[in-house]
């Protein structure tokens, strides 16, 4: 069986732009999200009481989705920060199907955001679709 291997790929500015922006969508509503939970911000904290977690969870849920998504913000560990991003993300879908939340706007809404968060990190990484090959068939 023959392996292949792959090389770092250049990527283009205009390609890393683009991701760039793509990444600062959810960098951005994920980072107000977790500010707001810090600092304890009324419609944060009864959002997040209203899906069952008890108010004294709100600043610690916050810190952790901050530390998330700074490990992605930096460029040195967006790989890694993708990763936890996922995972926190992937809480809340878990948290919207159990209150019962609408299923395009609200349960999903998480999934949209990791859409985001990795197909930005695949325009401008070079080594990720090393990692991550889409076949062309």
């Amino acid at each position: 069986m023959a392996t292949t291997v792959y090389a770092n790929v250049p990527i283009s500015s205009s390609r890393r732009r683009i991701g760039a922006v793509l990444a600062g969508l959810p960098t951005l509503f994920l980072l107000v999200d977790g500010l707001g939970k810090v600092l304890r911000l009324a419609p944060v904290v009864e959002g997040t009481v209203v899906l069952g977690y008890p108010e004294s969870a709100v600043v610690l849920i916050g810190l952790v989705e901050l530390v998330c998504v700074a490990a992605y913000a930096v460029p040195q560990t967006s790989v890694l920060g993708a990763i936890l991003v996922t995972g926190y993300l992937g809480g809340a879908v878990a948290t919207h199907l159990r209150v019962g939340s609408p299923l395009l706007t609200h349960t999903l809404f998480p999934v949209y955001l990791g859409v985001l968060v990795w197909g930005a990190l695949f325009l401008m990484e070079d080594r990720l679709p090393a990692l991550l090959p889409l076949r062309r068939t």
